[in-house]
């Protein structure tokens, strides 16, 4: 019950139906607020206590001071926390292993349930193995069932065990496309009351429903599996950057040009951090899809959110999408009454502003390794010339990069070039060389729950089954679209056989290729690649394309809106200039270009409005919980406690509570550190997180061998996110990663300086002679430390090796959390230095003072570094809030939610 200091509690009558709400214009100042604080004022409002949450909090945020930098904490109370299975299986595991450790310190196992709604998606489970045929997709199931099915089971438990938590089974969709087609609300209703839906999600990529009109974002596992127990979320009231829309996107630009357009914009603006609104007229004129591929991206620019507010076009989409008539009622009638409703000649106060005209928009890829590297369509051959040298030069900056360039070659017209024959298993051969698309994937919710770039897609692949045109022979073509209902339109349009014909086989509904699940390249491909080192490419139409993330055999990747999916496919390199060479040649021999096969917007839009209804989303979600003959076939164990199995090598009991106590231990100052990494700028969480397929000679592989499990059944580090003892091993391995105290490896590798002389060692086998020997560990790394994905293992992995501290330059939002919420102390080099500029090798012993002053109920500002060799320095604490210190005080997040839990 709230306090309702500020008398807010009213009513709203939609029809028959009366509902609680709490009116913002009851709060001084509410009117002027940006859409997304208001959301924000609502939930303070409605969830007011006294103590966490006070009139204070409320009286700011009314009074929010647009210029100022952000310092006030508030606590945010989510609608509903949403996940995917990677992130989803350790939230569960850690539930049920949370309801031991209370039981054991003699509390009642049954408070830990979800009390806010939790939904999980299985969505990054299919890998595609299979393509290019017509039962590809079915057999990609099976493989994905049988590697799975303990950890299916295991979720279908949890959907027993567990109050409030539901499943969405596997082959049905992507968390984010699911979300916005059926699972969001925009207006919640729960327990007789209305207030706006809002969410946290296990995947950075949840801002895609801010298209929607709904404020959420992604964090870590470990603050969502809070959020899921009740606990608020812990904030500073953010700057809000204004981002005004004008004008109309020109015939032959699509959504993701727009999106690229915008992430290399705010990128360069720098928002992270901030919330990102968008507003103006140009609102209007961009439809929900384009609006959900957007928000989508928000994680790309760096923002926590890229929100817009509710006007007709959501109404639509909601019926479009089968929401009920009073649920399309409620959502209107609410905005309206509370100010929600968007206002195109509105102007709100904003802290920053930028605008942009929409028919300025081109034609672009990203690429060939972060996502805000626009490329102008027309110049992309020409900066593949320019970049592929990166990937095949013998220079090599050694110490600059984490990630380290190969060696080669010769080069053609001033291009590096290396042609290789490859015999395919028929007998016929081909060339390839530096820039083969070799992985062409229409992927990942951003582009693929936009029905206008589907069928644009789907449109090119007529056009060029028509001319002739097929794909290359050496491009591994995959359609894995983010719910059921695309390739419904797709057939009531007759446009499936064409996409068939060009390779673009429906594989899953899944991630797939967008997270890495690009599954192998033809081995005949892949030896030719690896045997001669060719800097290969693929291009996606997915959100990420950081390197070692779509295929361990693909150097440069390439982000691209699907119909240049399929373009690309039938280029079959990036040497090729699209706009002006020809893709292949049809029946005549004749020159064909992507302006032949190019379709108009008339064209798309026809498609879209004849093949798309609202009965489709009514088919695919009517029953979506129950899942297919094969998963209700699953058995399903019993009972309030898991029983776990000591032989499983995907779901174990963690040792995150082992030894705890009711009370915390003081917080001591770390003394007598050792450097487990030393790394460049841009080092993501796929860096550190495990990810990707387990090679047998690394330690996880190892593990896995030694516990009976044959090399083909190792499966993923994703599916195996259950399991701590082969996630720790993963942990900071990724192929492309580059330790600095390691020069010449490239890898998990350390060195071990519990062993004279150093040696090179994995990365995991340092940490455990570190820990033997009570030796705590500090990783030093560079700018954007811990960007990408909401990757929890990225901190649960670091925190298991005996990390104790992280120095970086920068961070990203998420991982900074998610390390304290592991009990790990973010520090921040001073402003303008770096492991660099201090003389910092690695090899030194390091100490930390002042660290000790959280004891006493505040944060020190910062803490006294110093080294053996005489280096000293005052780094940056980066514990932002109380509420994080409190975590980091409590060893964690987890266990701080246990005491507080067993106290109540």
């Amino acid at each position: 019950m709230s306090a309702n200091s500020f008398d807010a509690r009213s009513t709203l009558q939609v029809g028959d139906e009366s509902y609680e709400i709490f009116r913002l214009d009851k709060v001084e100042g509410s009117a002027r607020l940006p859409y997304s604080l208001k959301v924000l004022l609502e939930n303070l409002l409605r969830t007011e206590d006294g103590a966490n949450i006070t009139a204070d909090h409320i009286r700011a945020l009314g009074g929010w001071d647009s210029q100022a930098q952000p310092s006030q904490e508030i606590q945010f109370t989510p609608a509903r926390v949403i996940m995917q299975d990677f992130t989803g299986v350790p939230c569960v595991v850690d539930l049920a292993t949370m309801r031991e450790a209370v039981k054991e310190l003699g509390g009642d196992p049954a408070k830990i349930n979800p009390l806010a709604p939790a939904e999980l998606v299985i969505d990054h489970s299919v890998i595609a193995d299979k393509f290019g045929t017509n039962d590809a997709f079915k057999q990609n199931v099976e493989l994905e069932y049988g590697r799975n099915k303990e950890r299916y089971q295991f979720l279908r438990w949890g959907q027993t065990a567990f109050d409030e938590f539901k499943v969405v089974p596997p082959g049905t969709g992507i968390v984010h496309q699911v979300n916005i087609e059926h699972l969001a609300r925009t207006v919640m209703v729960r327990g007789g009351q209305a207030y706006p839906d809002t969410l946290v999600g296990t995947d950075s990529h949840t801002t895609m429903v801010n298209g929607l009109g709904v404020l959420g974002w992604g964090v870590g596992g470990i603050e969502a599996e809070a959020a899921m127990l009740g606990q608020p979320v812990s904030m500073l009231i953010p700057r809000v950057v204004g981002f005004k829309l004008t004008g109309e996107l020109k015939p032959g630009t699509t959504a993701t040009d727009l999106v690229l357009t915008i992430t290399e914009m705010l990128r360069k603006h720098g928002v992270v951090g901030k919330f990102v609104e968008f507003y103006g007229e140009g609102v209007a004129a961009t439809s929900l899809a384009n609006r959900a591929t957007i928000g989508n991206m928000s994680p790309e620019f760096g923002s926590t959110a890229a929100i817009f507010p509710i006007d007709d076009e959501t109404l639509n989409y909601l019926r479009l999408t089968g929401r009920s008539d009073q649920q399309v009622a409620l959502v209107e009638a609410y905005a309206k009454e509370q100010g929600l409703w968007l206002d195109p000649a509105a102007e709100p106060d904003f802290s920053e502003k930028l605008e942009l005209d929409l028919s300025t928009v081109v034609p672009s890829i990203a690429g060939p390794k972060r996502p805000q590297d626009r490329i102008v369509l027309a110049n992309a051959a020409q900066q593949f010339a320019l970049d592929v040298r990166n990937y095949v030069d013998t220079a090599d900056e050694a110490g600059k990069e984490s990630f380290p360039a190969s060696d080669a070659p010769a080069s053609v017209n001033g291009v590096p070039s290396n042609p290789v024959t490859v015999t395919a298993p028929d007998g016929t051969t081909y060339e390839i060389d530096h820039g083969a698309v070799t992985v062409a994937a229409i992927t990942s919710c951003t582009n693929t729950s936009n029905p206008y770039v589907m069928v644009a897609a789907a449109l090119v692949a007529k056009k060029a089954v028509e001319k002739g045109l097929t794909r290359k022979p050496w491009v591994k073509t995959t359609l894995a679209p983010g719910s059921k209902v695309v390739t419904d339109y797709f057939e009531k349009a007759g446009l499936t056989p064409y996409l068939d014909k060009v390779g673009f086989n429906l594989v899953g509904y899944g991630c797939t290729t967008c997270i890495g699940n690009s599954g192998p390249l033809p081995e005949e491909v892949s030896k030719a690649v690896n045997d001669h080192d060719l800097a290969v490419t693929s291009v996606l139409s997915g959100n990420r394309n950081f390197e070692g993330r779509i295929n361990p055999d693909v150097k440069m990747n390439y982000l691209a809106s699907p119909p240049l999916v399929v373009a690309y496919a039938l280029a079959g390199s990036m040497k090729v200039d699209i706009t002006k060479d020809a893709l292949g040649t049809d029946q005549d021999g004749k020159p064909v270009y992507l302006s032949d096969i190019w379709p108009t917007e008339a064209e798309v839009n026809d498609v879209v409005a004849n093949a798309i209804g609202e009965d489709m989303f009514n088919k695919s979600y009517s029953d979506v919980f129950a899942g297919d003959a094969q998963w209700q076939s699953l058995p399903v164990p019993t009972g309030n406690t898991f029983e776990w199995d000591t032989e499983s090598t995907y779901v174990r009991k963690p040792p995150y509570f082992e030894g705890m106590g009711m009370e915390p231990a003081p917080v001591e100052d770390i003394a007598g550190a050792r450097v487990l990494a030393k790394l460049g700028d841009s080092v993501t969480t796929d860096h550190i997180s495990p990810a990707g397929a387990i090679k047998a000679d690394t330690p996880a592989g190892k593990y896995l061998t030694e516990h009976g499990v044959e090399r083909r059944d190792f499966n993923s580090y994703g599916s195996r996110r259950g399991n701590h003892e082969v996630m720790i091993r993963g942990t900071f391995a990724n192929i492309r990663l580059r330790n600095q105290i390691a020069p010449g490896t490239e890898g998990g590798y350390t060195r071990d300086f519990t062993q004279a002389a150093a040696p090179v060692s994995f990365i995991y086998d340092a940490s455990r002679n570190y820990i033997e020997q009570g030796i705590p560990l500090v990783v030093l790394a560079g700018k954007e430390y811990g960007s990408g994905s909401s990757r929890d293992w990225a901190a649960k992995g670091t925190a298991l090796l005996g990390v104790k501290a992280v120095i970086a330059e920068s961070y990203e939002r998420i991982h900074r959390s998610n390390l304290i919420g592991m009990g790990v102390l973010p520090l921040q080099f001073p402003e303008g230095q770096s492991a660099e500029s201090l003389g910092l090798t690695g090899e030194e012993t390091f100490s930390f003072a002042g660290v000790t002053e959280l004891n006493n109920g505040s944060t020190p500002r910062t803490v006294k570094v110093t080294t053996d060799t005489g280096i000293e320095f005052d780094a940056v604490v980066r514990i932002d809030t109380p509420g994080e210190a409190d975590y980091y005080r409590n060893g964690g997040i987890m266990q701080y939610v246990l005491r507080n839990l067993i106290r109540k």
